[in-house]
C-alpha cells in the first residue's frame, strides 16, 4: 500500500486468453467477460498514493466495447511478458514439456507468451524418450530447460473424504439450499460449482443423474476428495486449492482451454455464491469497498458466457439482517443481467432482465 506497485486486476480466463493470444501472434480479441461491470467501465484501484494514506492514486480506464449479434463484448489486448517462468513435470533436451494433472494450469499459456521462456522441470530426459503425443508444449516456445533441485510440492489445502466416524449429516439452512440446488442437475450436464456452498450440492445429486464437474484450473471430471493423505496430490486440486481425484474418463488441460469451454458456452450450468443479486439478474460477488481486494478469479468468465445457465445460491439476508436480493446491487458487479435463478434458504426466484423477479418456490 506504499504506492510503489501498480496492480491490474483481471478475470482469470481473460488473463489466460491474453497470454495465449500473445503466443499466437494475435494483438487483441473480444470477450463477453466483465461487460457491464466496473472492470469494463473503469474505476478499479490500480495504485495507491505514496504518502501512506491508502488513498487511490490511479484507477483503471474503461475498455473498448463492441456489439456482435446483439451481445456486448470488451476488447482485450494480448499480454506479452518479457520473461516467462514455468514448471513442468518432465522436459526433454529439445525443450518439449509435459505437465501433470491440474499443474498444467496456465503454464503452457505463460510459456507461449514470453519473449524468453525458462522452464524448470522435475525430470529431464533425452530427446526421443517422450513420444510426440505425450508432449503438452512443444520446445519451440522454450528457450532454456533447468533441472529442478527442489521438487517437494506442498499441499495448500488437504481435503480428504470423511471417515465413517467423521461422517456428518449436512443440516440447517445451507443444507436446504444445497439440496434444492441439486435438483437443477440434469443427466449428462457439464457443471461448474463455485467454492463453498455450491460445492455442497454435489452431495445431493439425484439418483439416476450423472454429471461431469469442471474445475476452471484445468480438469473435466472431478471425482471425490482423496480417501487418504497418501492418495492426495498437489498436482490434482480444484479452483479452491483443495485436493481432489479424477473420475475415469477425466481430462486435464491448460487454462486457456478451460476458459474456452466456459466462454464458448460448453458448460451447461454454473452454480456459485453471491453477496448481492438484483431483480434483473445482476450479481455482485467479488469485492466489498474498503475491504481487501483478492480479485475476481474466474467468476466473471463463468457468469459472462452467453447462453450458459447461472444459478446463485446464498443466504436470503446478510448477517446484519439486510436483504441480499435488491432492486439494484449496491456492490460492484461480477456480471450484468447474468443470473437465471436465485436459491436461498427462504425461497427460489427466477430473474428476468425485463420482467424482474418471479417467485417460484417458498422453502
Amino acid at each position: 500500500f506504499n504506492g510503489n506497485l501498480q496492480v491490474s486486476l483481471t478475470p482469470m480466463g481473460t488473463i489466460a486468453e491474453r497470454l495465449r493470444a500473445a503466443g499466437a501472434g494475435i494483438p487483441a480479441f473480444y470477450t463477453p467477460t466483465g461487460c457491464g461491470t466496473i472492470y469494463a467501465q473503469g474505476g478499479i484501484p490500480l495504485q495507491f498514493k505514496k504518502d501512506g494514506s491508502h488513498d487511490v492514486e490511479l484507477y483503471s480506464e474503461a475498455l473498448e466495447t463492441r456489439v456482435f449479434d446483439g451481445i456486448e463484448y470488451v476488447m482485450e489486448q494480448a499480454l506479452k511478458p518479457d520473461l516467462s517462468l514455468v514448471k513442468a513435470a518432465v522436459a526433454d533436451t529439445r525443450g518439449n514439456l509435459v505437465f501433470s494433472g491440474t499443474a498444467q494450469n496456465s503454464n503452457p499459456d505463460v510459456a507461449m507468451a514470453g519473449q524468453v521462456c525458462l522452464a524448470e522441470a522435475e525430470e529431464i530426459v533425452p530427446a526421443g524418450e517422450l513420444t510426440p503425443d505425450q508432449i503438452h508444449l512443444p520446445g519451440v516456445f522454450v528457450h532454456k530447460v533447468i533441472q529442478a533441485e527442489q521438487n517437494t510440492k506442498p499441499i495448500e489445502r488437504l481435503k480428504l473424504q470423511p471417515t465413517d466416524s467423521e461422517e456428518q449429516v449436512i443440516q440447517g439452512p445451507r443444507a436446504r439450499i444445497a439440496r434444492r440446488a441439486a435438483k437443477e442437475f440434469k443427466d449428462g450436464m457439464y457443471v461448474n460449482l463455485g467454492i463453498g456452498l455450491p460445492t455442497l450440492t454435489s452431495n445431493f445429486i439425484p439418483d439416476g443423474v450423472h454429471i461431469e464437474l469442471q474445475a476452471e484450473n484445468g480438469l473435466m471430471g472431478i471425482g471425490p476428495y482423496p480417501a487418504t493423505a497418501e492418495e492426495a496430490s498437489a498436482d490434482y486440486i480444484n479452483a479452491g486449492k483443495e485436493t481432489i481425484t479424477a473420475i475415469p474418463g477425466a481430462s486435464a488441460f491448460r487454462s486457456s482451454t478451460s476458459f474456452g469451454m466456459i466462454r464458448g458456452s460448453h458448460i451447461d450450468l454454473t452454480i456459485l455464491g453471491g453477496l448481492q443479486c438484483s431483480a434483473d439478474g445482476d450479481l455482485a460477488s467479488w469485492i466489498i469497498p474498503g475491504k481487501m481486494i483478492k480479485g475476481m478469479g474466474g467468476a466473471m468468465d463463468l457468469v459472462g458466457a452467453p447462453g450458459s445457465r447461472v444459478i446463485v445460491t446464498m443466504d436470503h439476508t446478510a448477517r446484519d439482517g439486510t436483504p441480499k436480493i435488491l432492486p439494484k446491487c449496491t456492490l460492484p458487479l461480477t456480471g450484468h443481467n447474468v443470473v437465471d435463478r436465485i436459491i436461498t434458504d427462504m425461497a427460489v426466484f427466477d430473474c428476468d432482465k425485463e420482467k424482474g423477479l418471479t417467485l417460484i418456490e417458498i422453502a
